[in-house]
């Protein structure tokens, strides 16, 4: 039985407004934003990887430099200090998973290289949480995964932390009130609706209220709740196109306004007092070469 879900109270539900289009269309790819602007790297489009890197600064998006490699598809990003770090990933369009960690500084518009994954892994996800970046699940080229693995850029080097309760691709994740929040994910052909929660201070998971099942699908902590956006239903061969709110004390999901355009790989990002949903599929695609879309809309909420 899926979860009940209560409507959003009018004022958080959220608002669409269409924002600049990107240059290439893309899915399985990463956005983050450093803060004057986003980037989107890697992925897929129209079949093939993408290796171009566009920056938007609010206004339009430009192409800026090219991803080191022959490209990569479902890695995770994240942002620390000012730099972007591209963690893992599979291999071009296939699912053969890599270790690398590259990172992007935009101040000198260069790449390097920092000490790889512990072992190589693909449709995960990551995010900074007091200074360092824990990447969550994902999968090899034979299984999902549950681990938990910790960046110390200070150390330069991984470590293990507590396992996510189950194996699990593609879950999305935020961070509030200081926890880590998982949510959904998938495991081959089986989405799931679990909701866990990581306390860095006992390194301990607990549950938190589920979702309907789905993976790939996009997450923001934004005006002090956890919007979750879009994704992907295998059981329904469908892409979404509802929007859940997590309620800021963390016991509920509302019902808040649905996305203009239902896509997986819905990546979220907050910028410019909204939050961006940049690329994904529009159709439904299990292959690792997804046709993408240069879709990006703009969710606006009166915090």
């Amino acid at each position: 039985m899926e979860p009940t879900l209560e409507p959003a109270p009018d004022g958080v539900a959220g608002r669409w407004t269409p924002a600049p289009p990107l240059i290439h269309p893309r899915a399985a790819h990463a956005v983050v934003a450093t803060g004057d602007a986003v980037f989107a790297l890697v992925g897929t489009g129209d079949g093939r990887p993408v290796a171009e890197v566009e920056r938007f600064d609010g206004t339009a998006w430009a192409v800026v430099t090219e991803v080191p490699g022959e490209g990569l598809n479902a890695p995770a990003a994240a942002v620390l200090d000012g730099r972007i770090y591209l963690i893992g990933g599979f291999r071009t369009t296939t699912n053969v998973p890599v270790a690398d960690v590259s990172i992007y500084d935009p101040a000198l518009d260069g790449w390097s290289s920092v000490a790889p994954l512990p072992a190589p892994r693909g449709g995960h996800a990551a995010i900074i949480l007091d200074g360092r970046i824990h990447v969550l699940g994902g999968g090899n080229s034979s299984t999902t995964l549950a681990d938990h693995t910790v960046y110390d850029p200070a150390a330069d080097s991984w470590t293990e932390a507590a396992p996510l309760p189950r194996s699990e691709g593609s879950p999305a994740v935020a961070v509030l009130d200081g926890r880590i929040v998982a949510i959904g994910g998938r495991s081959g052909i089986r989405d799931v609706g679990d909701v866990d929660v990581y306390d860095p201070s006992t390194d301990t998971w607990t549950s938190g209220p589920a979702i309907p099942p789905r993976g790939t699908a996009g997450a923001a902590a934004f005006c002090g709740a956890i919007y979750l956006f879009g994704g992907e239903s295998q059981a329904s061969a469908t892409t979404l196109d509802d929007v859940l709110r997590l309620a800021p004390d963390g016991d509920r999901w509302q019902v808040a306004t649905t996305m203009p355009t239902a896509r997986s790989f819905a990546r979220a990002v907050p910028f410019d007092d909204a939050v961006l949903i940049v690329g994904g599929n529009t159709e439904a695609d299990p292959s690792h070469a997804g046709s993408g879309s240069t879709v990006v809309e703009r969710f606006e909420v009166a915090c």
